[in-house]
């Protein structure tokens, strides 16, 4: 993927899959593999050893990788799809939708 149109910090709705309609802020962009990391979306459960971070160890709920193509940007509420246009010879991101610059 050349260029990646969602970013860490960014608020995300899903589309598609177990989590369908879930919305959530993007925690981490893993941009080799076109995957982003959502708060609340796609929980797993981990198996645990006990650490120096976590003394216990156990079983412990947290959230697992999503694909890029499964969420959309959230603008004023709404899905969008985002696109990139340069303004005073910047390039920015928009919200194809309502046309106004996200960054």
């Amino acid at each position: 993927m050349s260029t990646f149109k969602i970013k860490k910090g960014d608020t995300v709705k899903v589309i598609a899959g177990k989590d369908k309609d879930k919305e959530g802020k993007v925690v981490s962009v893993d941009r080799k593999n076109g995957k982003v990391l959502v708060e609340g979306v796609n929980m797993i459960t981990k198996h645990e050893k006990p650490s120096a971070a976590n003394q216990n160890g156990g079983i412990v709920q947290r959230e697992a990788f999503i694909d890029a193509s499964n969420v959309m940007y959230v603008h004023k509420g709404k899905a969008t799809r985002i696109g990139f246009k340069f303004e005073n010879g910047k390039k920015v991101r928009f919200a194809k939708s309502t046309g106004d610059i996200v960054d």
